[in-house]
């Protein structure tokens, strides 16, 4: 073994010292190289930079394949490629708004399918409900009238839930009869 290369795997720390010889040239050719490479990269940095009309579409696009997938094609739902979407939002921009919206969308898609297909699969369910939670808490922290569209749209989901089973709808209900009391007491202390 080269006394240069390590037993581990290399880290960040590593590429980083790399990178410290490069000019802004090479940077950018490195950076071009990366975006040429793959999609994924290409949508990070237009989300990174604010660039396109719709920075959230490809997310969504990725969540509708996941979470409603083409019954004739046989394609199976994925909770973790759907979730990753979120997840590849937050780290090229992180926006509050824009999550929200990324994760109302997520539950109107998983609720509209596992609706309008009679879809039953109880981890499919928990992900949904641990997501509309996950939604309620980040669009109740938005200014009011982004905050209330958002909570109009989970309030249509939750009652598209209750066709569901699993107690999905009941567990909705809960949930957001919990944070809609949180924003009303907040709103009375004001």
């Amino acid at each position: 073994m080269n006394q240069h290369q390590s037993k581990s795997q290399p880290k960040w720390t590593d590429v980083k010292a790399k990178l410290t010889s490069f000019d802004r040239p090479a940077l950018l050719g490195l950076i071009q190289d990366l975006y040429r490479s793959h999609k994924d990269n290409q949508t990070f940095l237009h989300t990174r930079f604010g660039l396109g009309e719709d920075m959230l579409r490809p997310y969504k696009e990725s969540m509708d394949r996941w979470l409603w997938p083409d019954a004739f094609s046989r394609q199976a739902p994925s909770v973790l490629k759907a979730k990753q979407a979120i997840s590849k939002y937050k780290k090229a921009v992180g926006d509050p708004a824009g999550l929200a919206e990324l994760m109302v969308f997520y539950c109107e898609q998983a609720s509209g399918f596992a609706s309008d297909l009679g879809y039953q699969d109880e981890s499919y369910f928990n992900a949904l409900v641990r997501m509309f939670e996950q939604a309620l808490a980040t669009a109740t922290s938005l200014p009011t009238d982004t905050r209330d569209a958002l909570i109009a749209r989970l309030d249509r989901v939750r009652s598209i839930s209750h066709t569901c089973g699993y107690g999905v709808g009941d567990d909705m209900d809960s949930i957001l009869t919990k944070y809609t009391k949180r924003k009303d007491c907040s709103s009375q202390r004001r």
